[in-house]
């Protein structure tokens, strides 16, 4: 996901000095880190590792039904080889 954000006064500062302090190499280190550091405190996504499966499958699903087609059934799928 590509996002284009501008950040005056306050926010600006906080991230320009995240920089020069090298906690972060750039502006958008620093707030990838304050996301990271939002879903620590709030536990937004629990299960990282199924929160991208689950991305990736509905993507997966959403191309599949754009171009007709679906899921085969493990019979279907392994009729050729039999």
């Amino acid at each position: 996901m590509r996002t284009t954000l501008e950040f005056e006064g306050v926010p600006e500062i906080i991230l320009e000095r995240a920089v020069k302090a090298g906690l972060a190499r750039s502006k958008t280190d620093a707030l990838r880190m304050g996301i990271f550091s939002l879903n620590k405190e709030y536990g937004l996504v629990k299960d990282i590792e199924e929160a991208l499966a689950a991305k990736k499958l509905k993507k997966e699903e959403e191309e599949m039904n754009a171009h007709g087609k679906k899921y085969l059934s493990e019979k279907e799928a392994l009729s050729k080889y039999r």
